[in-house]
């Protein structure tokens, strides 16, 4: 007796692969946004479609992603909040941009602060970690003061803030 596969066996198979396909582009759009929104904070403002259209209009401001190591080894951590990642007392971060085309007004006068010695990239990374760096050193150069005074404008509720200040007003004198 000869075994055919049967039609319906396979059917069903296709359209469930069909199904998982549609339910993973669903999902992975969806926590792209939430992503997004979670860990826009108060340096982002939300852009929206008028009313019957699809399109998006506007820019949206970057957001990022942070990795983040735990303890001396190998092991890394990945956030979408600074907020999340001082909760856990990270020391070593690294940001990517993980949505948006353009800093926002927050972010720009960050850069513009830094005056060239730190991009956003790189103040984003400083404002996740705390306890250390710039949060707990003196500022002893320019430069240092480019960027603790980037930092001050990037992220105004990080908890080592008081400490970042009075390191640039000592250095100010």
């Amino acid at each position: 007796m000869l075994l055919r596969p049967r039609r319906s066996t396979t059917l069903v198979a296709v359209l469930a692969l069909g199904v998982a396909a549609t339910a993973l582009t669903g999902c992975s759009s969806t926590e792209t946004e939430a992503r997004a929104d979670a860990a826009s904070g108060s340096a982002a403002t939300a852009t929206t479609a008028p009313s019957g259209s699809s399109a998006p209009t506007g820019t949206s401001p970057i957001v990022f992603a942070f990795t983040c190591t735990v303890g001396d080894g190998p092991e890394v951590q990945t956030y979408t909040t600074s907020s999340a990642v001082w909760q856990d007392r990270r020391t070593s971060c690294t940001a990517a941009p993980i949505t948006g085309t353009v800093p926002s007004a927050q972010q720009q006068s960050a850069v513009d602060a830094a005056q060239g010695d730190a991009t956003l990239e790189e103040l984003a990374a400083g404002c996740a970690v705390s306890g250390t760096g710039p949060w707990r050193s003196a500022v002893e150069t320019v430069e240092q003061e480019h960027v603790a005074a980037g930092l001050e404008r990037y992220c105004p509720g990080h908890p080592d803030m008081a400490r970042l200040r009075d390191a640039l007003d000592a250095h100010r004198g």
